[in-house]
C-alpha cells in the first residue's frame, strides 16, 4: 500500500490519497491527529507527506504519536518522501496554519544510529529514536533554492561558500526541504 497522506487536492494514482478533509474527496477521511491511524501494522511501503507534516503535532506528545504511528504502519525499508516549507522562507511564515518546523536535523532524532553515535560522543542531541523504540534513516535531502538564488547558481554568479552562508544567515533562500526516509525494522537493526 502506498499512502499519500494530507493529500487535499493533489491526489496521486494508484495511492490511497487521505485527507481529514471531505470536500477534498480523498480516498479515506482520517484526521492523522487521531491515534491510531486505521492502517496495519508494517502494511505501508512508501508515503508522501507533502506540504502536511509542518500542520500536524503542535504539541510535542501528539507529534511524537505521529511519527511513532508512521513507523508502525510501515514495513521494513518503506519510503517515506516529506516536503516541507524551510522555516525561514516566506511560505513557512505566512500560513497561521503551521505549527511546527520540520528540518533534517530534526528527523535524524529519530535515527538510532545516529542515536548511538551522539551517545558514544557524549553529544547532547535527544535519541529520540531509542526512547521512542522508532528507527528512520536520513536517505537524501534537498533544498531547492528559490529566486534569484537558483538563477544566480546555476550561472555561477555566487560561488558555493556564499551560497551556504545565504542559506543559514538568509530569509527566502531554500524553498523547502525534499526529504527522504526510509524506515529501518526491527528499530536499531541496521539504522
Amino acid at each position: 500500500m502506498r499512502l499519500n497522506l494530507g493529500c487535499g487536492n493533489r491526489k496521486v494514482p494508484g495511492w490511497v490519497n487521505v485527507d481529514k478533509v471531505q470536500a477534498c474527496h480523498p480516498d479515506q477521511v482520517v484526521d492523522l491527529e487521531q491515534l491510531p491511524w486505521p492502517w496495519a501494522d508494517d502494511s505501508v511501503e512508501e508515503v508522501m507527506l507533502s506540504h502536511v507534516l509542518e500542520h500536524l503535532g503542535e504539541d510535542t506528545k501528539t507529534y511524537l504519536g505521529l511519527i511513532k504511528e508512521l513507523y508502525r504502519v510501515c514495513r521494513n525499508g518503506a519510503k517515506i518522501v516529506i516536503l516541507v516549507p524551510h522555516p525561514r522562507h516566506d511560505f513557512f511564515l505566512d500560513d497561521p496554519t503551521h505549527v511546527r518546523t520540520i528540518t533534517p536535523g530534526g528527523l535524524a532524532l529519530f535515527s538510532q544510529k545516529a542515536n548511538r553515535q551522539w551517545i558514544a560522543s557524549g553529544a547532547a542531541n535527544t535519541p529520540l529514536g531509542i526512547y521512542h523504540g522508532v528507527d528512520f534513516s536520513i536517505e537524501s535531502v534537498n533544498l531547492p533554492l528559490d529566486e534569484p538564488w537558483r538563477t544566480r547558481h546555476e550561472r555561477k554568479e555566487i560561488a558555493d561558500d556564499e551560497l551556504q552562508h545565504a542559506v543559514r544567515h538568509y530569509n527566502n533562500v531554500v524553498v523547502e526541504f525534499q526529504i527522504v526516509l526510509r524506515a529501518v525494522k526491527p528499530a536499531g537493526s541496521m539504522g
